[in-house]
């Protein structure tokens, strides 16, 4: 029997007189191969009290794998697994099942530690707006992940294992989660593509890559540069294994020919060489994506004059003016419900308004990407989803492809190309969505939850796709750092019918949208209230009055500095030909950021104060 490893921590502890408390669980030297496919080999992961691990890396590394693993749900070809006596686990798969479940109620109680403790059951699927007695088979995607989250965090467990935990939530309920699990004193090990999930939570990275698992003890806002330098690391050391290679050949070549004599060991070192180089698991690929813009489409793309829709009694929106011209990139928030892909419809012309009307602008192309994936067959290949006239060409931008060279552009293998839809991982079936409106000539590109099931690096790919496309998008999405990389127009539905329209992403809306708030609560102050209390003198103090009537004319100041040095470093030459200067531009510019950021906040804060004490 293979020695505890749990055990030896604690003694490795003991002898230097740490008092180190062990981990809850140590996985230790895993391997698991599906076929011939090596998911991950002598891999190593420790989860302590206290722990916030995101594990990362590309779909199909084996990263909900390994989680499965440390759920006990998988077991390994070789390894060993640790869990200290006593520790409780809760694990929330990708795909929750709740069958066998009568309600909800049922569903969430199995979580708990005490069968009695129902009043913990109650409180947390009233937090999470659920049914107790809802039939759990019958819920949407979003409600039966809610449910699932429900289970995992109600008995308070010692390890928490979640597999895509925002996957079809809200971003009123993603936020409500985030704020959970800042609160948990437990270890947590999460897989998610929500970077702001990640940032916010993480303070550890595992990165699974080509079978190994690194750690790096910083969290997921560090992660893509130790990953850089990391794989520039391994580059330059092919450089070098390269090299010898050419010299120890060389060499072979010429002591063969010189001497007509093999200096054995040599060859054999060679030998080893070459077999190395060829060991070495190359860096996965990427996606690669571009959009066909098609033709120009005229300036106005969409205008809807007061329009209005309802389900049944249930008013969905209320008279709403929406304009989209060409060129914008619209952001649409809101939480399950509030009717963001029923707007979407309804300017699309899907569906009709109740009242008002929309106009589509002239020479549309219109490419739309449904959250429901309604253009994926289960029981269609991937090459005739792909070929639906037949052949095997893909037109794309223009050009024809073969369907499998196209494919390979999305990660396929050349294998599944034959396979059915239905066999496709969530991640797959969106990259093959994606296939499909990319290959296609559009000048309006319609997303309806584009970034679901995607890992972060295809997520950057499509993000950076769009910031090149020179046609419209209008994008439905929960995902708060797509919005702000992708958006320069926000529409938030905020569940009361209305349609806010902010200017830039999501952190751009909630920021204008909390100051909206602050500037109007004195005037929701009841009357009675505003009759007891003298209303003050609707002025600033002197000094308060002198700063905000010169603050305007600061920050015109300053843009006017920050345009000449950025005229000044747009010199190629200036590093070379002075480089403290170069220096002194580049320190004042990032100065004049933070003090415009400064004298922004302080003008609305003063601004804020006028309008209320003129209220």
């Amino acid at each position: 029997m293979r020695p505890d490893p749990g055990t030896g921590y604690v003694d490795a502890c003991n002898e230097k007189g740490l008092g180190v408390a062990p981990p809850l669980m140590h996985l230790r030297g895993l391997s698991l191969r599906f076929g011939t496919k090596v998911l991950f080999d002598g891999t190593d992961l420790t989860v302590s009290r206290g722990d916030r691990i995101c594990l990362v890396g590309r779909n199909g590394t084996g990263k909900s794998t390994l989680l499965k693993v440390a759920a006990g749900v998988v077991v390994a070809d070789s390894g060993e697994r640790f869990v200290q006596p006593g520790t409780r686990i809760a694990y929330l798969t990708q795909d929750p099942d709740h069958a066998g479940f009568a309600t909800v109620q049922d569903v969430v109680s199995a979580g708990l530690v005490d069968e009695h403790a129902t009043y913990l059951a109650d409180a947390i699927i009233a937090e999470l707006n659920l049914r107790a007695d809802a039939d759990p088979t019958t819920l949407s995607g979003g409600e039966a992940r809610r449910v699932a989250i429900a289970q995992a965090l109600v008995g308070e467990p010692d390890i928490l294992l979640l597999d895509e935990p925002t996957n079809h939530l809200d971003l009123p309920t993603i936020e409500w989660l985030e704020d959970r699990l800042a609160n948990y004193a437990g270890g947590l090990v999460v897989i998610s593509h929500d970077r702001a999930f990640l940032g916010r939570l993480t303070r550890q990275t595992v990165w699974l890559d080509r079978g190994v698992a690194r750690r790096h003890d910083r969290g997921f806002t560090n992660f893509e540069e130790w990953a850089e330098t990391i794989l520039e690391q391994e580059a330059a050391e092919r450089a070098r294994l390269d090299k010898k290679i050419a010299e120890e050949t060389r060499w072979s070549r010429q002591g063969i020919s010189a001497r007509r004599k093999r200096n054995q060991g040599r060859l054999r070192a060679l030998g080893d060489l070459r077999k190395e180089r060829a060991e070495q698991r190359a860096r996965l690929g990427s996606v690669k994506l571009g959009i066909d813009s098609g033709v120009t489409s005229g300036k106005l793309v969409v205008e809807a004059a007061e329009i209005s829709y309802s389900w049944g009694d249930r008013p969905v929106i209320l008279p709403t003016s929406l304009r989209v011209l060409r060129g914008d990139r619209v952001g649409i928030v809101g939480a399950n419900g509030a009717g963001k892909s029923t707007l979407l419809k309804l300017l699309m012309g899907d569906l009709t308004p109740d009242t008002g009307t929309v106009r589509l602008g002239t020479n549309l192309q219109t490419v739309y990407l449904d959250q429901g994936r309604a253009q994926l067959v289960d029981t269609r290949t991937v090459w005739d989803t792909l070929c639906p006239d037949g052949g095997d060409q893909v037109m794309v931008r223009g050009t024809p492809r073969h369907v499998v060279s196209y494919m390979r552009d999305f990660l396929f293998e050349d294998a599944q190309a034959k396979s059915p839809v239905g066999s496709l991982s969530g991640g797959e079936r969106n990259r093959l969505l994606l296939a499909i409106a990319l290959a296609k000539p559009s000048n309006l590109l319609v997303l309806d939850e584009p970034t679901n099931d995607l890992d972060i690096e295809t997520l950057d790919l499509l993000q950076e796709t769009l910031g090149d496309y020179d046609g419209t998008v209008l994008v439905v999405s929960h995902d708060r750092d797509f919005l702000d990389r992708v958006a320069t127009t926000t529409w938030a539905l905020e569940g009361d019918g209305m349609v806010g329209e902010y200017v830039g992403g999501y952190t751009d809306y909630r920021r204008q949208r909390a100051e909206t708030l602050a500037a109007a609560k004195p005037a929701e102050k009841p009357k009675a209230q505003r009759a007891e209390a003298p209303r003050k003198a609707a002025k600033l103090s002197y000094k308060d009055q002198r700063e905000w009537e010169q603050l305007p004319a600061k920050l015109e100041a300053l843009d006017a500095e920050q345009a000449k040095l950025e005229a000044k470093l747009a010199d190629p030459k200036l590093f070379s030909r002075d480089p403290a200067a170069f220096q002194s531009a580049t320190d004042r510019l990032q100065a004049i950021a933070a003090e415009r950021a400064a004298a922004e906040d302080r003008w609305l804060e003063l601004e804020l104060l006028r309008e209320g004490m003129s209220g």
